[in-house]
């Protein structure tokens, strides 16, 4: 069932309850505002824009001593026989 609400004079828009209650929208909660051909869409912000892998790949080098796929699997097999 649709349900109505108003614009204000400041052009606010109150979401009803059991709306903001079913997307846990809580005071504060920052809204993307689309304009599309049917209307207008609402959506939660995300706190980073959305990214390529080809765009970040790289970014947390590694410094240390470079490993060998063999010393790796050495150092797992270590660490698994440790823990029991």
């Amino acid at each position: 069932m649709a349900e109505k609400t108003r614009l204000s004079s400041k052009g606010q828009v109150v979401l009803p309850r059991a709306i903001r209650a079913a997307r846990n929208w809580k005071p504060g909660t920052e809204l993307v505002v689309e304009d599309t051909a049917e209307g207008v869409l609402l959506k939660p912000s995300t706190p980073f824009p959305p990214t390529r892998i080809e765009d970040v790949a790289g970014m947390a080098r590694y410094k240390g001593r470079r490993l060998s796929i063999k010393d790796m699997e050495k150092a797992v097999m270590k660490e698994a026989a440790r823990r029991r």
